[in-house]
This record gives structure tokens, sequence and C-alpha cells, in this order.
């Protein structure tokens, strides 16, 4: 086990930039969560890391020592990859212990830590089976064995779980957390899910276009994002946004045609205003069905109902803002409210909502940036 030390790596392809100035401490047994869009320089990050590609600028250190150009099995640590990479003419053991068997580690040796790794993912009755008489998860085991019996200082996790269905992903994902309680081991885990980032990691570095945009444990992303795209990126829906106005230059805004008292510095608000204007962030779970402070009528435009709970989906009108800050959807048209034990709800039939003010996020509209 080992802290990881990432300063200033930078990654060019030519002259493209797709990973720029990355830096991040990570303590020794965290478990770290890198999730950002398709392209956003994530696994160019953990690829890096791993020896596997080599970085334009920058140093890496894993546990105290520089690893910047060391050979990825100089490095002392584990992948495990999307792709589970198994032989298929290898038995489960021999595939968990091949690794092993190359670094010409003892035979005895070998087999004590194919069993207790066997024995930590509950795979002990498959050991002599071949990867085709497996299943998915079984497989995703057996790749997760082989990279427990190396003893490495840290694991790196790129998308394992992507190629399973929806189920399995959430067993896999609960096991795989269970593991590393258990191991106690640093691990750094790529993800496009950002379920996975937040039911999994202590921290969560949420990347786009190869620049990190904040980095935070998982409430604290959710209740604080840092900007516009982590406040649009991170929840499921989506956060809704709004446009809104300062009222009078007071720490108040107008949005939804009402008027509502924010926890907001007023010139904060009134330097945004001034520019581009403000954006409200509200988010679907807190949209109450009935009275409450700030209350309005909808009526829903689509209903989905997903048994505990229903989402409700309904038109913005004037209040829209522009495609460009719906970061998680471009396409999404309204609002959401995702209201729980509730009668069902029919389209076009009148509904009142409310919401706490206390819950609106205020965003300057130029730059992002979160205001409040």
């Amino acid at each position: 086990m080992a802290n990881i030390s990432i300063q200033n790596v930078y990654k060019n392809y030519g002259s493209l930039n797709v990973l720029k100035e990355f830096s991040l401490e990570i303590e020794d047994g965290e478990f770290v969560v890198l999730v950002g869009p398709s392209g956003c320089g994530k696994s160019t990050m953990l690829k890096i890391l791993a020896g596997l590609e080599p970085a334009s600028g920058g140093r890496i250190f894993i546990g105290g020592r520089e690893m910047t150009d060391l050979a990825p099995g100089d490095r002392d640590i584990a992948m495990v990859f999307q792709n589970y990479a198994l032989y298929p003419h290898l038995t489960v053991a021999e595939n968990i212990g091949f690794g092993l068997k190359m670094r010409k580690v003892a035979k005895k040796e070998i087999a004590t830590r194919i069993k207790d790794a066997a024995k930590i993912l509950a795979i002990e009755n498959l050991l002599q089976r071949r990867p085709k008489e497996l299943s998915g998860g079984q497989r995703q085991r057996v790749a997760l064995g082989r990279a427990i019996v190396r003893e490495p200082q840290a694991f790196l996790m790129d998308e394992p779980l992507s190629n399973l269905d929806a189920k399995l992903r959430v067993h896999m994902r609960a096991e795989i957390s269970a593991l590393h309680q258990r191991l106690g081991v640093t691990t750094i885990y790529v993800t496009h899910d950002q379920i996975e980032a937040m039911t999994m990691a202590d921290r969560v570095v949420i990347m786009k276009d190869g620049v990190i945009q904040q980095i935070a444990d998982p409430d604290t992303l959710f209740r604080k994002p840092a900007n516009l795209f982590v406040a649009g990126f991170m929840g499921s829906p989506g956060m809704n946004f709004v446009s809104a106005r300062q009222v009078d230059g007071k720490a108040e805004v107008e949005l939804l045609g009402q008027a509502v008292p924010v926890d907001a510095d007023p010139g904060k608000l009134s330097g945004a205003a001034s520019s581009k204007g403000l954006i409200a962030g509200i988010r679907p779970e807190y949209i109450k069905l009935g009275d409450g402070p700030l209350r309005f009528e909808v009526k829903p435009t689509l209903v989905e109902s997903l048994g505990s709970e229903q989402y409700v989906y309904f038109s913005a009108d004037e209040h829209a803002v522009p495609a460009e800050f719906r970061a998680d959807d471009e396409n999404r048209k309204g609002l959401i409210a995702r209201v729980q034990n509730a009668a069902h709800l029919g389209v076009g039939e009148a509904v009142t909502l409310s919401l706490d003010p206390a819950r609106i996020h205020l965003f300057d509209a130029a730059s992002g940036k979160a205001l409040n």
C-alpha cells in the first residue's frame, strides 16, 4: 500500500492537448474515482500512471518513489481492465497465478496466494474451470483475483464493470467496495458512470476536456458543485437549470416568476447579473408535491413511473436556459421533478409543486462558477 502523488502531468498528441496539468494527491488506502464524459482524459491519466503511456510532462510518485519514467513492471501496481484479458486455454487458477509464474515466484507461494484470493472472491469452486465456462461476473472476479495475488502498492481499474449488465454491475460494484475495505489497498478507478463514482469513492475527481473540474467526496459534489458542469453531471436525473434575475441588488433572485431570498453574496450576484446573467440550479429530488415556501403550478408533459417514485417532466417556458448549460443532456427540454409516494400523475393535469429556496444553486452564466 502507498500514497500516490501526481504532479502537473500533461499529455499531448502532436498539437492535441488531451490532458492538461493534472495534479492529485492520493492518501495511502484511499479509493479515488476519475469520472467524466468520453474523451475527458481519465483513461489517459490512468495509462500514464500505469506506465502504458508516457507523459509529455510532469512527475509521478508512488510510495514516495518517483515512477515517471519506469516501465510498468517496475511500478508495483496491478491493473484491472474493461476487457478481462483472460487466457482462454488456462484454468482459472492458472490465469490468476500467471503473473506470479512469469516473475518466477515459488510454486508453493503461488498456490497459497491463489487459494487466498479465491477465498476472498468466493471462486474456490471455479479454480479448475476455463474462462469460456464462466459468466461475466465470474470472469471479472478472476481478473480481480489476478490483481490481488500481485499484492501491489496500488490497484488501477479502467471501467471494469462496463461489459456487465445493469443488475450485475450493481452487485459487482458492491463487491469491489467490500474488497477495498477488506484489503485497504490504494485504488484509482476510472468510469464514465457517475452512479459508480458516487457509490464507491472516498473522493471523486470530475474531469472535462482534460481538465479537473472538482475534487471532493461524493456528498460535497452533490451538495456544493463548483460549477455548472459538475452540477449537471452529478445526479440522476441531472440538475434542472433555469434563468434567474437578481432583485434590486439584494440577496434575492427572481425565478419561475417569483422573488425568493438566497444564500449568496449580493455583490457576486450583481457581478454575474451585469455580465451574461444568473442561472439557478434545482435538483429534481428537491422538488416536492404540494405547498411549500416556493410554490408553482405545472402541467406535466410526461410522467415516468418507477414504482416507488415518479419522474415528472414539465415545461420551463420562458425560464429555460440555453442547451449549452444543460451539461447532463443537451437534448433535454423542460424540467424534471423526482417525486416519491405519489398517486399516479396524469399528463396535462394541473399539479402543485414546491421547493425550499435554501436548496437553490446559483451560477454565473459567463464563467459557470457557483455563487452560493
